[in-house]
């Protein structure tokens, strides 16, 4: 469950001004969604990070990139989110004998099941030990 500090360290340690994430005022008074929407780099963070235990603890190497990050409802404080993680995609690297490329599809949702966000990533990843 997402906090009104979350959303309020995350911008301010990564010098976010916007009043969109952090001034409760502005956004009962300025926007239409009446209440702060959670930063979504932090969103896209977290929806990552959930996903480390279940996939890549202790084998990645590096993160190569991101594509087709979206954002498509709103994730506000209070709201709970859970994610889901697809493989699409691997490969062996052609310079790593003990490494290869694995793309994922990452999904998160809030407590009504609406996603929130979703991008696809690649990562540099050690192989299982043959043996």
């Amino acid at each position: 469950t997402l906090t009104q500090m979350d959303n309020i360290l995350f911008s301010n340690m990564t010098l976010n001004p916007q009043p969109l994430h952090i001034d409760v005022h502005f956004c009962a008074t300025e926007t239409e969604w009446g209440q702060p929407l959670m930063n979504s780099l932090f969103t896209l963070g977290l929806m990552i990070g959930i996903s480390v235990n279940d996939i890549s603890n202790g084998t990645t190497i590096a993160n190569l990139g991101m594509k087709e990050v979206r954002f498509p409802h709103p994730l506000f404080e209070g709201d709970t989110i859970h994610c889901t993680t697809d493989v699409i995609g691997k490969r062996e690297s052609k310079s790593r004998r003990d490494a290869g490329i694995v793309e994922l599809h990452h999904r998160a949702f809030n407590q009504k099941n609406e996603l929130v966000a979703e991008c696809q990533r690649q990562v540099f990843i050690k192989k299982q030990p043959q043996g």
